[in-house]
């Protein structure tokens, strides 16, 4: 069973209020190269340091946490936004049950390069780790 997407167009409520709780993360659209998720941080829980493939935003819907990036922690609390370069690590720990709005653009993926005959053929016969012999 897929878990369902937010459809364009359609609106959603962020502040979960006292769902907050009982509230687990969740990816609320999810395209090609377009991921936004609602992270929901219990008081006291700790992400650990990671990367996200592309560029990414964080705006604090609701609570407080403590992030980290780029050598400094800050705390985030309603309404404060961030943005983060493609693979910059960052943690997070929530000093107060949270919910984030995080945004990742997604890399677009190279289509495999098509080979025409003659390179296909020279990198098949000739291998980089094989010169070819005169």
């Amino acid at each position: 069973m897929s878990i369902p997407h937010a459809k364009s167009g359609e609106v959603i409520h962020l502040p979960l209020g006292t769902a907050l709780q009982a509230t687990k993360t969740t990816t609320l659209v999810k395209s090609d190269d377009l991921e936004i998720i609602r992270l929901v941080v219990p008081k006291g829980k700790e992400i650990a340091a990671h990367k996200a493939p592309g560029p990414i935003t964080i705006l604090c819907v609701e609570g407080r946490v403590l992030f980290t990036a780029e050598g400094k922690t800050q705390e985030l609390d309603p309404g404060k936004f961030l943005h983060l370069s493609a693979a910059q690590p960052h943690a997070v720990k929530g000093i107060e049950d949270s919910s984030l709005l995080v945004t990742i653009l997604l890399p677009k993926t190279e289509p495999n390069r098509a080979l025409d005959r003659v390179q296909e053929a020279s990198e098949e016969s000739f291998p980089a780790s094989d010169p070819p012999a005169y």
